[in-house]
């Protein structure tokens, strides 16, 4: 009988060590072509921005127009945001991001036909739509495909390509259209391209974990360790209920401008600050966005890593949070910074603190909703980030072309992240999982 007991408790030990370290690494392929694909997402999205000062002094632009096109962008992001969190619930995330990509490609190749800032607001409207639907269906993915004790690296992992694609920019753009001499239209062009390959290989390679022919069955047995949930999708009246829906929103609405600002004005703010162009503004572009990756796989791993010690899910959420806001506060003085490297240096630091902060923020849906609430969390989410970036980016263009500073703007930015943990932790104090009954 002892015997039975010690190869019964020996096997037991074995499948839980198989599990725990399974043979293959397919949901890392899955990773690098979310990775891949939220790079492409910025790069397309950055593009306009890069080219401001050039496009400016051609057509004569106007802060204000150019808050216009990068804040009509975020309403129809943040509306995109809405219907991608059904589409992705209904057809799932392989559909999905092909519906994203394709409809955000046509929006980006359609910008080489405008040169007014209505032109380019009315062109970036499937650009924004499209791309909306980039982060909900990188998200959907990510939960088919992790657990959640490595759910919040998988999601740091692809997120941090958002600053890959943001150091990528300046440098193509300004090799394609100053070191060429091409037209700023290629930029355009070119980069779009990039998007149809991407297409190609999403179609033949991605499927849900229970479909994937090149699946081990030790990895499939990790992934699929965690409870299987019920399929469907709750609707946002459901959602609204739940006060961790609201602190998701409210974390969103706070962080999402700093982060969009950002990438929409540094060039601009480097021009005017500094005189930097397009063809010097490249380096510190590339600093500020290495330091945003660290700081997106940083805080994905140190929350992650304080789970996996026992530590309870939204106190490890929360304490990688709060570090990642004490990072940011010296942003405020960046506005005065004496020298480009310094207020590089400050920017860096708050990018990576964002990064770091988002990451934590945006494995919520799937530490404490079922699965088929995720979706309708997620653009919910969105859409609150995309009206706050939305407000931010108007007040912005009023504020440069009525006062000419950035400083006001640097404050509010460095304060944001303690704000938005103050009050997410207020609104949901102790993290816990919703529970709900599945759609009919």
């Amino acid at each position: 009988m002892s015997r039975l007991g010690d190869v019964a408790a020996e096997a037991n030990e074995a499948a839980i060590h198989a599990v725990e370290k399974p043979r293959g690494r397919v949901r890392w392929i899955v990773c690098g072509l979310l990775f891949a694909a939220v790079v492409l997402s910025y790069i397309d999205r950055l593009v306009l921005g890069v080219l401001k000062p050039q496009l400016t002094a051609l057509y004569g632009w106007t802060n204000q127009g150019y808050g216009d096109v990068t804040g009509y962008f975020q309403v129809c992001y943040g509306l995109g945001f809405l219907g991608f969190g059904w589409l992705i619930d209904r057809y799932g995330a392989r559909v999905g991001y092909l519906i994203a990509m394709g409809t955000w490609t046509a929006g980006h190749f359609a910008q080489t036909l405008v040169t007014s800032t209505t032109g380019f607001a009315i062109a970036r409207i499937p650009l924004a739509l499209g791309e909306a639907g980039t982060y909900p269906s990188a998200l959907a993915a990510a939960s088919q495909w992790f657990p959640k004790k490595e759910r919040a690296l998988a999601i740091g992992i692809f997120n941090a390509g958002a600053n890959v694609g943001a150091i990528v920019t300046p440098l193509l753009v300004s090799f394609l259209v100053a070191g060429l001499l091409l037209d700023w239209r290629w930029a355009f062009i070119i980069t779009g391209l990039f998007n149809l390959v991407w297409l190609a290989a999403w179609w033949v390679f991605y499927r849900k974990p229970a479909e994937h022919p090149r699946l081990t069955p030790e990895e499939r047995a990790y992934i699929e360790a965690e409870p299987v949930e019920e399929v469907g999708r709750a609707g946002f009246g459901r959602v609204l209920r739940y006060r961790q829906t609201w602190a998701y929103m409210a974390a969103r609405f706070l962080i999402d401008p700093v982060w969009w600002t950002f990438l929409f004005w540094l060039p601009d703010f480097f021009s005017k600050q500094y005189g930097y162009d397009l063809k010097s503004f490249g380096p510190p572009l590339v600093l500020i966005y290495i330091l945003a990756d660290v700081g997106a796989i940083v805080g994905g791993w140190y929350s992650s890593h304080l789970l996996k010690r026992g530590v309870a899910t939204g106190r490890a959420r929360k304490r990688a949070m709060f570090f990642c806001a004490l990072f940011a506060l010296p942003v405020m003085f960046a506005g005065q910074a004496s020298n480009i490297w310094i207020a590089v240096a400050l920017i860096g630091m708050a990018c990576a603190a964002h990064q770091g902060f988002s990451t934590n923020v945006f494995a919520l849906p799937g530490d404490s909703f079922p699965r088929y609430a995720q979706g309708t969390l997620i653009g919910l989410g969105g859409f609150a980030g995309a009206v706050g970036g939305f407000i931010a980016s108007k007040s912005l263009g009023v504020l440069l072309d009525t006062v000419g500073s950035y400083g006001p703007f640097f404050v509010a930015c460095g304060l944001a992240y303690l704000v938005a943990l103050l009050v997410t932790h207020l609104i949901n104090p102790r993290y816990a999982d919703v529970k709900m009954s599945p759609p009919a």
